[in-house]
């Protein structure tokens, strides 16, 4: 996502949107910044309660990027009308995100236009929405929708009194549980529900109605434990409820100008009594709590799948019914032709091919749950992540190899066409993988400097992290099918290193404009076969170019050609260049891969 400019100082927001009153574009801009920093203190504990779904334990950190991709957002939004303004912040002493304090007064002078109330909670859930990670982040993500539903209803409305904030909650609610599949209480679905149900009885305004929701979501947080068996039996309340606990107390802090806390600090342990941080309040021998839920099945799905997918309502209503065959943790939110899918399945390639039936999917995430993706209890009853020995992360430029690689055990980075991946994306996926050893695979010639600031960023926490600089997919696929995670770490770097190096590869790719190139002029239009990143054919048809790579290729030798089909390439290209090396090559085997929408037409590797 964009960088995000300098949001104002605390105590200057506070002054500019604690007086309670009501809901507008500054004080949603407010509670964007308030929950990014509530989140940011609380992911690392957020993170270690995580046990439902899957104790994977990076609930906190889904819910920061989440939140984060929103804020982004809103910060897109007045950036946007600052620009349009022409300066008008500066002629009120200000500058940036904290200009706008300048035109909090009624009839400030150099006064900048503000954001409507629309334009600030639909930017809001859209961020969300683009950016949601793992199961609480997607249904945070519909929370949000559905709190913009209400709000941005009349678009002309500069702000919103207490009854539109209670309004907007109970919508936020229902929407959510609407949008999973298989709703369970105990979960932030239920802390959610309560929060509304809190708010909806609130008299003032809306400062009141949050500060009832927020006490509402904190008694149902504290509750969990004895309505989720899994939960009981760690000793936690649920993860994603604390997260969405600390997202309203951020909404109390946008109105009051003070973080809740004086009645006692958030729940987090349970045992015989309720640990918090400022107080020790009495719950009772969790035992006697009724009718918890069954805990969840062992050995759940192996993988968790998500993408963003644009499709008509009717489509998705059909791939809800697919998605639920298919695995669990099935939540599908978003809607006017953009939405984003979560589920956990087995068969990763089912999922994304189930998307494909639906419309577009894109920016898609698949990890794998790792044999130590579970928590143990520790000896003060802390649940502790235990880390796998060694993981490998890679990155992959379409859906079908992020498949492909998934299944082969790595934790995949999807690398969208003209949108690589950033240093962070590489970080955040080498901590997904919760692997004491990782093998980085960039796969890409052009990322080596930014996965190296990745690999770099990760070992200040202690993971042992090797950067095999693979150029290509067809690269990766050869370092990844001589991976041994049960040998010595050294050795099996320098294995699929020396597999990755032993790989020629080549791509096939459309000319968008007239240019030089190494094999001479190209017009747009024309086919390139570019062999190690250099152009070496240039042609009109896509078959006989590929033949004519393959055949430079080959003439050096080898024993595997590997073929990876994007979604362009024509169907009989496969069968063609199969039977072209029967025939011609002796003893050279060929293996052909789909890999969906990944840039080029063709990728080829020859081992």
């Amino acid at each position: 996502m964009p960088e995000r400019e300098e949001r104002p100082e605390g105590p200057r927001l506070r002054a500019a949107v604690g007086d309670g009153r009501a809901l507008d574009a500054v004080a949603v801009r407010a509670w964007c910044g308030f929950a990014l920093e509530a989140l940011g203190r609380a992911r690392e504990e957020i993170d270690a309660i995580n046990v439902y779904p899957v104790a994977d334990g990076d609930t906190g950190t889904n819910l920061y990027l989440t939140v984060e991709s929103a804020a982004g957002a809103v910060e897109a939004v007045f950036a946007a009308h600052d620009a349009v303004s022409g300066g008008a912040s500066e002629a009120s002493g200000t500058s940036g995100a904290s200009g706008v304090s300048g035109a909090f007064g009624e009839g400030a002078a150099g006064a900048v236009e503000r954001p409507t109330l629309a334009d600030a909670v639909r930017a809001m859930a859209h961020g969300a929405l683009i950016g949601a990670r793992g199961n609480s982040g997607t249904i945070l993500a519909q929370l949000l929708r559905g709190m913009a539903q209400v709000l941005s209803a009349d678009g002309e409305t500069a702000r919103t009194d207490g009854q539109g904030l209670r309004l907007a909650l109970r919508q936020a609610a229902d929407s959510a549980r609407h949008a999973v599949a298989h709703p369970v209480e105990g979960t932030v679905l239920t802390v959610a529900s309560a929060a509304a149900d809190a708010a909806s009885g609130a008299e003032g305004d809306c400062g009141a109605v949050a500060r009832a929701a927020y006490e509402g979501a904190r008694a149902a947080l504290a509750a969990t434990p004895g309505q989720l068996a899994a939960l009981k039996r760690a000793g936690v309340v649920d993860a994603g409820g604390r997260g969405l606990v600390a997202v309203l107390a951020a909404l109390v802090e946008t109105f009051t100008g003070e973080a809740p806390g004086a009645s006692g600090a958030v729940p987090v342990l349970m045992g015989h009594a309720r640990v918090e941080a400022a107080a020790v309040e009495p719950l009772g021998d969790l035992g006697e709590c009724a009718d918890p839920a069954p805990a969840p099945e062992e050995g759940g799905p192996a993988f968790e799948v998500i993408y963003l997918l644009e499709a008509e309502d009717a489509a998705v209503d059909r791939l809800r019914e697919r998605l639920d065959g298919l695995g669990d943790s099935l939540v599908v939110v978003g809607g006017d032709g953009l939405w984003n899918v979560h589920v956990h399945v087995d068969d990763a390639g089912a999922a994304v091919e189930a998307g494909v039936e639906a419309g577009r999917p894109y920016r898609i995430r698949i990890t794998h749950f790792g044999a130590g993706d579970a928590h143990m209890a520790g000896a003060a009853g802390r649940p502790v992540r235990e880390r796998v020995q060694r993981a490998v992360v890679a990155v992959v430029p379409g859906e079908g190899l992020a498949g492909l690689y998934s299944e082969a055990g790595a934790t995949t980075v999807l690398a969208r066409p003209e949108e690589p991946p950033a240093s962070g994306e590489l970080v955040e996926a080498i901590r997904r993988a919760h692997a004491r050893e990782v093998v980085l695979l960039p796969n890409d010639a052009e990322l080596r400097h930014t996965a190296a600031a990745a690999a770099e960023q990760v070992r200040a926490d202690g993971v042992r992290v090797a950067l095999i600089p693979t150029r290509s997919a067809v690269q990766g696929i050869a370092a990844l099918a001589v991976h041994e995670p049960e040998r010595r770490f050294d050795e099996d770097v320098v294995s699929m290193t020396s597999a990755a190096g032993a790989t020629r590869y080549a791509e096939l790719a459309v000319a968008e404009r007239e240019s030089w190139t190494m094999a001479g002029i190209c017009q747009a239009g024309d086919i390139l076969g570019l062999i190690e990143g250099d152009v070496a054919v240039i042609g009109t048809d896509i078959t006989a170019t590929a033949e004519t790579v393959l055949d430079r290729m080959l003439s050096a030798g080898g024993e595997m050609v590997t073929l990876v089909l994007g979604d362009e390439a024509p169907d009989t290209i496969a069968a063609h260049l199969e039977a072209r090396v029967r025939e011609s090559y002796l003893a050279v085997d060929t293996v052909v891969y789909r890999g969906g929408r990944q840039g080029a037409l063709l990728l080829i590797g020859v081992e």
